[in-house]
């Protein structure tokens, strides 16, 4: 699913334009972005949890050269799924 198939269905599940949607889905990813940037997690009932963790540096290689390099330490973004979703993605299909 790509940006403009979810803008669909939130307009017809939520029976609004797909304006409206895409304002709306900008507007979540905006306050998501910005809760993440400032160390918070985000909880969406029903949908996961979202939190920034930390990355250590590591030593890595160079893939043209061969030559070894230090990857940096960095923040990322870690995303556990809520049950609800887990038990969707392994349910069985018959």
């Amino acid at each position: 699913m790509i940006k403009a198939d979810l803008i669909d269905a939130v307009a017809k599940g939520g029976e609004i334009t797909k304006t409206q949607a895409e304002k709306s889905l900008s507007a979540l990813a905006d306050a998501i972005g910005a809760a993440l940037a400032k160390g918070e997690r985000v909880r969406l009932q029903g949908v996961g949890t979202f939190s920034c963790v930390q990355r250590k540096a590591k030593p890595g290689r160079n893939p043209r050269t061969g030559k070894e390099i230090t990857i940096p330490s960095r923040r990322a973004v870690k995303f556990s799924p809520a049950g609800v979703v887990r038990e969707q993605l392994n349910a069985t299909k018959k």
